[in-house]
């Protein structure tokens, strides 16, 4: 159903929620980069993810470009893209070359606000880090011909102010879930390994 969604171009709006593990943002990035570069149905894919420490301290103001500063934040996203294509070794020249080419762009979610975004599809990460108030500045930012995809886990929340019934991702979900363009999906099956399906449950 996840991948139905994510291939339907009548959708354009949608989120994906479960645990950690069930492959919703790998789903989402294969099918944003299969769109993107085989299809050329949208002209670029965009993702972002919140900038709030899971485990632990923030690290603070860190050196360097804007690409290096989102580099510890974007981890697991290019463990996601070594996944889709296979070859560890070349994946940070693909990257690059992805980037270069502009097909491939990774976003501070902070620089959105007063920007339109057409024929493209946006991956929000970890969205259930968001508030309502970002989720709905992220949400009217989308255009013509764009997909936006908000995808994570309502009991995985590292905000210290928000919780599984508050967050962004489920403010977004009840809201839109009637409207004709927006579809929703909970996978429920983690696939990571055995193990983390049993901490999932029991931790």
């Amino acid at each position: 159903m996840a991948y139905d969604l994510l291939f339907d171009e009548k959708i354009t709006m949608m989120s994906i929620q479960g645990p950690a593990g069930t492959g919703k943002t790998l789903l989402s990035l294969a099918a944003g980069l299969g769109q993107t570069t085989y299809e050329e149905k949208y002209n670029r894919l965009m993702v972002a993810r919140p900038t709030i420490a899971s485990v632990g301290k923030d690290l603070g103001a860190l050196p360097g470009e804007l690409d290096e500063k989102l580099d510890p934040w974007m981890g697991p996203i290019y463990d996601n893209l070594e996944v889709i294509f296979g070859r560890p070794k070349e994946l940070i020249s693909q990257i690059e070359e992805l980037k270069e080419s502009g097909i491939l762009s990774v976003q501070p979610l902070a620089y959105i606000r007063g920007r339109s975004q057409p024929k493209i599809i946006f991956i929000i990460d970890e969205a259930q880090n968001l508030t309502k108030e970002e989720v709905k500045t992220i949400a009217t930012r989308i255009g013509v011909d764009a997909k936006f995809i908000f995808i994570g886990d309502p009991d995985q929340i590292d905000h210290p102010y928000l919780d599984r019934h508050n967050n962004g991702l489920v403010h977004l979900t009840n809201n839109m879930k009637d409207l004709e363009f927006f579809g929703s999906v909970t996978i429920e099956r983690i696939e990571r390994s055995y193990a983390a399906e049993e901490s999932a449950k029991r931790l």
